[in-house]
């Protein structure tokens, strides 16, 4: 009996998001019973995985109780209530710490909810804590955190990924439903293609970052990560919309659904400059089949030529603006790698970094251009799987040229545009190790990149749940 429920309670754990919310409508199961599922498997795997740092229970399941009684009163909120999921500890939660997992704010209560905790919560969703990442967001592996490296579910020898590496492992075991993530350089979509999940960067502007510890706000966004992209949907419709005290946010529409029936006569472009390099062989067989399940289902693809920025003065000079008092009053306090990636920007003078910021401003205009001739770029995710913990480099120009020339190449040019972004999984290493596909669309146009995600993913036919590692 005991393994039976064991059982069912991993089946109700690895449901997808939406299909949660159509059991708690039919009222076969009620929100504190997916509450407890989910602590029950936090308090399992979280010793090994390390994809959480704080673990609000208490609160949790009161938010639960409270919405179980909503429902039984016929007071439904939408597809995420009763729904448990995770917040980055990059994004502020009220009353809850919320550290960056760093020890410069390992006691910091904040006193209001960023703008997306605050849709989520109007939304009905159950948060279950906050979840461990890369010290600040300033990295791609999820490593360096005061509070240790995260760990993948897939093979916890491995990295998760960064600098969303807890919303990624989170997800992926089925510790809660959705994560929310940032991502400056790729934080959501890097990890969620070594953890094999859905992650998607909206277009600079759509969400909110009110809340959010700064790192570099031009490059900055707030996304959903998910098992599916209908879930990673539905998450955005929460969070995303205008808010008037944040200066990046913009006033547009999000319509996302009804989703277009096919695939058929969508242009597909393929930038292989660049972002087709390098790739281990694995990668690139998953990708290039990948690209033929999409021309299969009537797509036509085409080679495209997009040039790539490597300019870095920007985020460099925003990510040490945004810590130079930190660092001037508590510098011992900051992990090393941290530290010296974020003093990089000490020396960017204000006419090159003005230079900078004009010509971010001229590549987001000019990226427009590319989506007359084609609907989507298709790319890797990341040109590699998810390497060892063992094999992080040891030195601080090791981990630059690393991240540079692997973990964060494919995805950093997308925080440069600005525009909607999706990984989505798309087949496995010989070592079962999980591959991503990108797909990017113009500006404001997450329908289009979502729909040829789900498209694609519906075609697909591998498992997308963590082996028996964790």
């Amino acid at each position: 009996m005991t393994r039976a429920r064991e059982a069912a309670g991993e089946e109700l754990a690895f449901s997808s998001l939406s299909g949660a919310g159509a059991l708690l409508r039919a009222g076969k199961v009620s929100p504190v019973e997916l509450a407890r599922t989910c602590l029950g498997r936090i308090e399992a795997l979280n010793p090994v995985l390390n994809a959480f740092i704080t673990v609000t229970a208490e609160s949790a399941l009161q938010e639960a109780h409270a919405a179980e009684a909503e429902m039984r009163r016929g007071e439904w909120r939408g597809p995420l209530h009763g729904i448990p999921i995770a917040i980055k500890d990059m994004i502020d939660t009220e009353g809850v710490r919320t550290t960056g997992a760093s020890a410069v704010y390992l006691d910091r209560l904040p006193g209001a909810d960023a703008a997306v905790v605050s849709r989520l919560k109007r939304a009905g969703a159950i948060l279950l804590g906050k979840l461990n990442m890369q010290e600040f967001a300033i990295g791609g592996s999820s490593v360096p955190s005061h509070f240790g490296p995260v760990r993948n579910p897939w093979d916890t020898s491995r990295i998760a990924g960064g600098s969303s590496g807890g919303s990624a492992a989170a997800v992926a075991a089925g510790l809660c439903f959705a994560a929310l993530g940032t991502d400056t350089g790729g934080s959501v979509r890097q990890p969620a293609a070594l953890c094999g999940i859905v992650g998607l960067k909206p277009t600079y502007g759509r969400v909110s970052n009110l809340g959010v510890l700064p790192l570099a706000p031009s490059l900055d966004h707030v996304g959903p990560l998910a098992r599916g992209v209908e879930d990673c949907a539905i998450v955005l419709e929460a969070i995303a919309g205008y808010e008037p005290r944040d200066v990046s946010s913009e006033r547009r529409s999000l319509k996302l659904c009804p989703w277009p029936g096919s695939a058929a006569r969508v242009r597909i472009g393929v930038p292989r400059a660049f972002f087709y390099e390098g790739l281990h062989p694995s990668v690139q067989r998953a990708v290039e089949a990948a690209l033929a399940t999409l021309a299969d289902l009537g797509a036509r693809i085409d080679e495209v030529p997009l040039e790539v920025s490597m300019d870095r003065t920007v985020f460099q000079a925003e990510a040490y603006a945004s810590h130079a008092e930190l660092i001037s009053a508590r510098p011992e306090r900051y992990l090393p790698e941290t530290l010296a990636k974020l003093r990089r920007g000490a020396s960017v003078d204000a006419p090159a970094y003005i230079r900078a910021r004009f010509e971010l401003a001229q590549l987001r205009r000019g990226i427009a251009g590319m989506f007359t001739q084609v609907d989507v770029l298709a790319t890797p995710t990341v040109p590699v799987p998810a390497p060892r913990l063992l094999d992080y480099p040891q030195t601080f120009d090791e981990v630059l040229a690393w991240e540079a020339g692997s973990m964060l190449r494919n995805t950093r040019p997308f925080n440069g545009f600005g525009i909607p972004t999706v990984s989505v999984p798309c087949g496995w290493t010989e070592d079962h190790l999980p591959i991503g596909l990108q797909l990017a669309a113009g500006p404001w146009q997450e329908r289009r990149a979502l729909a040829i995600a789900l498209a694609y993913e519906s075609a697909a036919t591998w498992r997308t749940r963590p082996t028996d590692s964790v």
